[in-house]
Protein backbone atom coordinates (compact mmCIF):
# COMPACT_ATOMS: atom_id res chain seq x y z
CA UNK A 1 0.00 0.00 0.00
CA UNK A 2 1.17 3.22 -0.95
CA UNK A 3 1.22 6.51 1.25
CA UNK A 4 0.75 9.65 -0.10
CA UNK A 5 2.31 12.71 1.48
CA UNK A 6 0.29 15.95 0.55
CA UNK A 7 2.42 19.01 0.47
CA UNK A 8 0.99 22.24 -0.57
CA UNK A 9 1.94 23.39 -3.64
CA UNK A 10 5.23 25.99 -3.61
CA UNK A 11 3.17 29.02 -4.44
CA UNK A 12 0.82 27.94 -1.28
CA UNK A 13 4.20 27.73 0.86
CA UNK A 14 5.12 31.03 -0.64
CA UNK A 15 2.09 32.99 0.53
CA UNK A 16 2.05 30.83 4.11
CA UNK A 17 6.44 32.23 5.01
CA UNK A 18 6.08 35.97 3.32
CA UNK A 19 6.14 38.17 5.95
CA UNK A 20 4.76 41.31 5.54
CA UNK A 21 7.38 44.19 4.48
CA UNK A 22 7.40 46.97 7.27
CA UNK A 23 7.14 49.74 5.48
CA UNK A 24 5.99 52.23 8.40
CA UNK A 25 9.26 50.93 10.20
CA UNK A 26 11.47 51.99 7.02
CA UNK A 27 9.72 55.02 7.23
CA UNK A 28 10.07 56.08 10.70
CA UNK A 29 13.99 55.08 10.43
CA UNK A 30 14.18 57.53 7.16
CA UNK A 31 11.95 59.95 9.15
CA UNK A 32 14.48 59.45 12.35
CA UNK A 33 17.61 59.77 9.92
CA UNK A 34 16.27 63.02 8.82
CA UNK A 35 16.19 64.54 11.52
CA UNK A 36 19.10 63.16 12.90
CA UNK A 37 21.53 64.88 10.10
CA UNK A 38 19.64 68.08 11.03
CA UNK A 39 20.35 68.16 14.49
CA UNK A 40 24.04 66.94 13.50
CA UNK A 41 24.61 68.87 10.40
CA UNK A 42 21.97 71.41 9.71
CA UNK A 43 23.83 73.11 7.29
CA UNK A 44 23.29 70.27 4.74
CA UNK A 45 19.34 71.28 4.56
CA UNK A 46 19.04 74.98 5.38
CA UNK A 47 18.48 77.08 2.76
CA UNK A 48 19.47 80.21 4.14
CA UNK A 49 20.78 81.92 7.70
CA UNK A 50 18.12 81.19 10.06
CA UNK A 51 18.01 84.64 11.77
CA UNK A 52 18.36 86.71 8.77
CA UNK A 53 16.06 89.07 9.02
CA UNK A 54 14.03 90.23 5.98
CA UNK A 55 10.98 92.41 6.72
CA UNK A 56 10.09 93.05 3.22
CA UNK A 57 9.53 89.05 3.32
CA UNK A 58 7.49 88.92 6.49
CA UNK A 59 4.40 85.99 6.70
CA UNK A 60 4.75 84.97 3.30
CA UNK A 61 2.86 81.40 2.97
CA UNK A 62 4.83 78.53 2.20
CA UNK A 63 6.18 78.08 -1.47
CA UNK A 64 8.72 77.82 -3.74
CA UNK A 65 10.92 80.64 -2.27
CA UNK A 66 10.59 79.65 1.16
CA UNK A 67 9.06 75.89 1.68
CA UNK A 68 7.39 76.33 5.06
CA UNK A 69 6.83 79.97 4.43
CA UNK A 70 8.01 82.89 6.89
CA UNK A 71 7.74 84.52 10.18
CA UNK A 72 7.08 87.91 11.00
CA UNK A 73 10.30 88.88 10.82
CA UNK A 74 11.16 87.29 7.41
CA UNK A 75 13.37 84.25 8.67
CA UNK A 76 12.56 80.93 6.65
CA UNK A 77 10.72 78.70 8.69
CA UNK A 78 12.34 75.42 7.38
CA UNK A 79 15.27 76.72 8.30
CA UNK A 80 14.34 77.43 11.47
CA UNK A 81 12.76 74.20 12.01
CA UNK A 82 15.95 72.16 10.25
CA UNK A 83 17.90 74.27 13.24
CA UNK A 84 15.80 73.26 15.81
CA UNK A 85 16.16 69.91 15.33
CA UNK A 86 19.46 70.18 17.66
CA UNK A 87 17.72 71.43 20.53
CA UNK A 88 14.53 69.46 20.81
CA UNK A 89 16.42 66.42 20.27
CA UNK A 90 18.93 67.11 23.24
CA UNK A 91 15.87 68.07 25.16
CA UNK A 92 14.39 65.04 24.23
CA UNK A 93 17.00 62.80 24.82
CA UNK A 94 18.04 64.83 28.14
CA UNK A 95 14.82 63.81 29.51
CA UNK A 96 14.69 60.73 28.76
CA UNK A 97 18.05 60.09 30.18
CA UNK A 98 17.26 61.98 33.40
CA UNK A 99 13.61 59.98 33.43
CA UNK A 100 15.08 56.66 33.05
CA UNK A 101 18.19 56.94 35.05
CA UNK A 102 15.30 57.95 38.19
CA UNK A 103 13.36 54.77 37.27
CA UNK A 104 15.73 52.47 37.54
CA UNK A 105 17.37 53.86 40.56
CA UNK A 106 13.58 54.07 42.44
CA UNK A 107 12.16 51.00 40.95
CA UNK A 108 15.29 48.98 41.83
CA UNK A 109 15.34 50.21 45.45
CA UNK A 110 11.43 49.68 45.57
CA UNK A 111 12.22 46.24 44.46
CA UNK A 112 14.56 45.00 46.05
CA UNK A 113 15.01 47.62 49.30
CA UNK A 114 13.87 45.51 52.10
CA UNK A 115 11.00 45.69 54.81
CA UNK A 116 12.02 49.15 55.38
CA UNK A 117 13.63 51.38 52.37
CA UNK A 118 11.32 49.71 49.94
CA UNK A 119 7.80 50.98 51.18
CA UNK A 120 9.29 54.09 51.79
CA UNK A 121 10.07 54.38 47.84
CA UNK A 122 6.84 52.98 47.11
CA UNK A 123 5.27 55.41 48.60
CA UNK A 124 7.44 58.35 47.09
CA UNK A 125 6.58 57.08 43.65
CA UNK A 126 2.87 56.81 44.51
CA UNK A 127 3.61 60.56 45.36
CA UNK A 128 4.99 61.85 42.08
CA UNK A 129 2.69 59.47 40.68
CA UNK A 130 -0.49 61.41 41.81
CA UNK A 131 0.83 64.39 39.90
CA UNK A 132 -0.14 64.49 36.38
CA UNK A 133 3.32 64.73 34.93
CA UNK A 134 2.69 68.47 32.70
CA UNK A 135 1.86 69.85 36.28
CA UNK A 136 5.21 68.68 38.27
CA UNK A 137 6.95 69.77 35.55
CA UNK A 138 5.17 73.03 35.17
CA UNK A 139 6.09 73.05 38.99
CA UNK A 140 9.71 72.59 38.61
CA UNK A 141 9.78 75.02 35.63
CA UNK A 142 8.24 77.73 37.76
CA UNK A 143 11.48 76.65 41.14
CA UNK A 144 14.31 76.30 38.59
CA UNK A 145 13.37 78.74 35.71
CA UNK A 146 12.44 78.17 32.15
CA UNK A 147 15.58 77.19 29.99
CA UNK A 148 16.67 74.48 27.57
CA UNK A 149 18.40 72.23 30.63
CA UNK A 150 15.32 72.65 32.93
CA UNK A 151 13.00 71.52 30.32
CA UNK A 152 14.73 68.22 29.93
CA UNK A 153 15.14 67.87 33.76
CA UNK A 154 11.30 68.68 34.69
CA UNK A 155 10.13 66.05 32.05
CA UNK A 156 12.22 64.02 32.71
CA UNK A 157 11.25 63.85 36.60
CA UNK A 158 7.83 64.00 35.60
CA UNK A 159 7.38 60.90 33.59
CA UNK A 160 9.86 58.77 35.68
CA UNK A 161 7.33 57.78 38.54
CA UNK A 162 5.73 55.56 35.50
CA UNK A 163 8.65 54.09 34.36
CA UNK A 164 9.54 53.60 38.32
CA UNK A 165 6.80 51.16 38.41
CA UNK A 166 7.16 49.21 35.43
CA UNK A 167 11.28 48.71 36.69
CA UNK A 168 9.78 47.66 40.03
CA UNK A 169 7.91 44.81 38.41
CA UNK A 170 10.61 43.70 35.90
CA UNK A 171 13.04 43.62 38.66
CA UNK A 172 10.50 41.93 40.97
CA UNK A 173 10.43 38.98 37.99
CA UNK A 174 13.88 38.65 37.30
CA UNK A 175 14.47 38.05 40.66
CA UNK A 176 12.11 34.95 41.33
CA UNK A 177 13.50 33.35 37.90
CA UNK A 178 14.45 30.21 37.71
CA UNK A 179 18.68 31.36 36.88
CA UNK A 180 18.77 33.64 39.84
CA UNK A 181 17.27 31.06 42.48
CA UNK A 182 20.24 28.54 40.37
CA UNK A 183 22.75 31.19 41.21
CA UNK A 184 21.55 31.43 44.83
CA UNK A 185 22.04 27.92 45.26
CA UNK A 186 25.57 28.41 43.80
CA UNK A 187 26.72 30.46 46.12
CA UNK A 188 26.90 33.53 44.29
CA UNK A 189 27.24 37.28 46.29
CA UNK A 190 23.84 39.46 46.00
CA UNK A 191 25.92 41.84 44.53
CA UNK A 192 27.00 39.45 41.73
CA UNK A 193 23.55 38.28 41.12
CA UNK A 194 22.25 41.59 41.34
CA UNK A 195 24.67 42.61 38.71
CA UNK A 196 24.83 39.48 35.95
CA UNK A 197 21.03 38.37 36.15
CA UNK A 198 18.99 40.78 37.94
CA UNK A 199 19.30 43.95 35.99
CA UNK A 200 20.83 43.09 32.55
CA UNK A 201 17.31 41.18 32.21
CA UNK A 202 14.98 43.38 34.37
CA UNK A 203 16.56 46.26 31.83
CA UNK A 204 16.58 44.80 28.96
CA UNK A 205 12.95 46.24 28.17
CA UNK A 206 14.04 49.83 28.74
CA UNK A 207 16.13 49.93 24.88
CA UNK A 208 13.20 50.15 23.66
CA UNK A 209 11.28 52.57 25.77
CA UNK A 210 14.09 54.76 25.39
CA UNK A 211 12.99 55.69 22.24
CA UNK A 212 9.36 55.57 23.15
CA UNK A 213 10.15 58.11 25.80
CA UNK A 214 12.35 60.37 23.26
CA UNK A 215 9.46 61.30 21.10
CA UNK A 216 6.81 61.52 24.39
CA UNK A 217 9.71 63.89 26.29
CA UNK A 218 9.95 66.11 23.09
CA UNK A 219 5.93 66.30 23.50
CA UNK A 220 5.77 67.74 26.85
CA UNK A 221 9.12 70.03 26.57
CA UNK A 222 7.18 71.37 23.46
CA UNK A 223 4.18 72.49 25.68
CA UNK A 224 6.25 73.87 28.11
CA UNK A 225 7.68 76.29 25.37
CA UNK A 226 4.28 76.46 24.30
CA UNK A 227 2.93 78.05 27.24
CA UNK A 228 6.03 80.37 28.09
CA UNK A 229 8.08 78.03 30.40
CA UNK A 230 10.61 76.23 28.01
CA UNK A 231 13.33 77.42 25.52
CA UNK A 232 12.45 81.27 24.71
CA UNK A 233 12.25 83.21 21.68
CA UNK A 234 14.61 83.58 19.52
CA UNK A 235 15.57 79.76 19.84
CA UNK A 236 14.64 78.02 16.80
CA UNK A 237 13.34 75.25 19.50
CA UNK A 238 10.10 73.28 18.43
CA UNK A 239 7.77 74.56 21.30
CA UNK A 240 9.52 78.29 20.89
CA UNK A 241 8.52 78.26 16.94
CA UNK A 242 4.89 77.17 18.43
CA UNK A 243 4.34 80.01 21.04
CA UNK A 244 6.51 82.26 18.79
CA UNK A 245 3.78 81.52 16.06
CA UNK A 246 0.54 81.85 18.23
CA UNK A 247 -0.52 85.54 18.05
CA UNK A 248 -0.83 85.09 14.03
CA UNK A 249 -2.47 81.91 14.27
CA UNK A 250 -5.44 83.43 12.20
CA UNK A 251 -3.14 85.21 9.59
CA UNK A 252 -0.17 82.62 9.34
CA UNK A 253 -1.20 79.33 9.75
CA UNK A 254 2.06 77.54 9.22
CA UNK A 255 4.02 79.41 11.77
CA UNK A 256 1.98 77.11 14.18
CA UNK A 257 1.12 73.48 11.81
CA UNK A 258 4.31 73.04 10.50
CA UNK A 259 6.74 72.89 13.81
CA UNK A 260 3.34 71.13 15.58
CA UNK A 261 3.63 68.75 12.13
CA UNK A 262 7.43 68.45 12.65
CA UNK A 263 6.83 67.60 16.48
CA UNK A 264 4.28 64.65 16.04
CA UNK A 265 6.15 63.14 12.63
CA UNK A 266 9.03 62.93 15.28
CA UNK A 267 7.31 61.27 17.78
CA UNK A 268 5.53 59.12 15.41
CA UNK A 269 8.77 57.87 13.93
CA UNK A 270 10.31 57.76 17.47
CA UNK A 271 7.27 55.66 18.87
CA UNK A 272 7.39 53.03 15.64
CA UNK A 273 10.85 52.42 16.04
CA UNK A 274 10.87 51.50 19.46
CA UNK A 275 7.88 48.91 19.00
CA UNK A 276 9.95 47.01 16.46
CA UNK A 277 13.01 47.05 18.74
CA UNK A 278 10.75 45.69 21.38
CA UNK A 279 8.96 43.49 19.18
CA UNK A 280 12.66 42.31 18.04
CA UNK A 281 13.86 41.93 21.67
CA UNK A 282 10.57 39.77 22.45
CA UNK A 283 11.37 37.34 19.94
CA UNK A 284 14.74 37.13 20.84
CA UNK A 285 14.20 36.65 24.30
CA UNK A 286 11.60 34.09 23.42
Amino acid sequence: MTTLLLEPAPEARAVRTRRPRPWGVWLAGLAALGFGVAAAAPGLLDTTDPLALHLDRALQAPGPGHWFGTDEAGRDLFSRVVHGARPSLAIGVGASLVSLSLAVVLGTLAALGGRVVAPVVDRVVEVLFSFPSLLLALLLVALLGPSAATAAVAVGVGTAPGYARMVRAQVLSARGSAYVEAAVALGHSPGRILRRHVLPNALRPLVAVMALSIGQSIVWASSLSFLGLGVAPPSSEWGALLEAGRPYVAHAWWLTVVPGLVVVVLALATTTLGKHLQAVLERSAS
